[in-house]
């Protein structure tokens, strides 16, 4: 009985097993002609095939009592082959198979094109938040979910969908961990959050990963998994809320500042630049650096590599390489200071 392929196994590998074994047979007629009838090389490659196909259009010659015993036994196999072959090309192309694995073969060319983008682990509420956001801060985004329908809704936005567990380290791999910026694990559960922590850490020592923590108690299992930052959406909405009674005009300037407007960037934006080595702003001071008296930016902070941050600087604060400047502004004026925070 001929073999057959799992359905499990990717399509190239069924399709390469289904069709090797008739160019097998084609070989093995193309040589047994050969060393049988002695005929040419062409004329034993033109009997082979055409006695596999069935097309029977007769022999260059008549055939050895060897020879035709021979034929028979390379007509049978290649009845039952050469249909297996085609029937399961036809059923690929039919199902649709065939049309998801090419589809499938482009995310993941996309995907492996991406440098510094984001993986959302999880599309439920908040991952659909999450990934709104990031788009319209211009970040290119990479969702990993173990349901086919969320990632089809989230491939409608702009997003690459990527199908798996993502607590599997090959899952993380497909979605490009090694050149993301960041990861984020907003999966269902705690428990979930905290194994995507771990597979995520052990690939990448340095990658930040913003983790989400319903419980309290799963705070300080995160932090030992390798969590950069725990985002509690309970307690985040009871402080907002909170707020929003308390100071609702900070509340206010602070969403505005925030949020992305219909043309893509609000009027006042919060966005903040990484000092890198050899930029113009490197070993300047607040003053002379020309942010705030010559494009006119709000510097609200200045965070340095050890962490400490200055809240509104003074002017004869010195700005080093490894800063971290959180400005506020017009999308203009923070465009022009993000290009004086890149070496030149």
């Amino acid at each position: 009985m001929a073999y057959s392929p799992p359905r499990g196994f990717p399509i190239p590998l069924r399709l390469s097993v289904y069709f090797s074994v008739p160019a097998l047979l084609i070989g093995v007629g193309t040589v047994g002609y050969r060393l049988l009838e002695r005929w040419a090389w062409f004329d034993s490659f033109y009997v082979a095939v055409i006695t596999l196909t069935s097309i029977g259009y007769g022999e260059r010659s008549p055939l050895t009592i060897p020879g035709r015993v021979f034929t028979l036994g390379l007509a049978l196999g290649g009845i039952f082959t050469v249909a297996l072959a085609a029937t399961e090309l036809l059923s690929t192309i039919v199902t649709g198979e065939l049309r998801e694995y090419r589809v499938k073969r482009r995310i993941a060319k996309r995907i492996n094109a991406l440098d510094r983008h984001v993986i959302v682990c999880g599309y439920g509420h908040v991952g659909q938040h999450v990934c709104a956001d990031l788009l319209g801060g211009g970040v290119s985004v990479v969702v990993v979910d173990r349901q086919e329908a969320p990632l089809v809704a989230a491939s409608d936005t702009g997003v690459h969908p990527v199908h798996g567990d993502a607590t599997a380290d090959a899952t993380l791999k497909r979605a490009g961990i090694d050149r993301a910026r960041a990861l984020v694990a907003v999966a269902g559960t705690d428990g979930d959050n905290v194994l995507i922590t771990i597979a995520a850490r052990l690939l990448c020592p340095t990658l930040p990963i913003v983790s989400r923590a319903e419980e309290d108690a799963t705070v300080p299992k995160l932090l030992r998994a390798g969590a950069t930052r725990i985002v509690s959406p309970h307690a985040v909405a009871g402080g907002r809320i909170a707020q929003a009674v308390l100071r609702p005009a900070v509340i206010d300037l602070i969403e505005d500042a925030s949020r992305t407007s219909r043309n893509g960037h609000p009027d006042l934006q919060l966005e903040e630049q990484l000092v890198h080595p050899g930029s113009p702003l490197d070993g300047k001071t607040v003053g002379t650096s020309g942010l705030r008296s010559r494009l006119g930016l709000i510097l609200v902070a200045i965070k340095s590599q050890d962490g400490h941050l200055a809240f509104n600087p003074e002017d004869d604060v010195p700005v080093a390489a490894g800063d971290t400047l959180i400005t506020m502004g017009s999308r203009e004026q923070l465009g022009r200071a993000d290009a004086l925070a890149v070496a030149r």
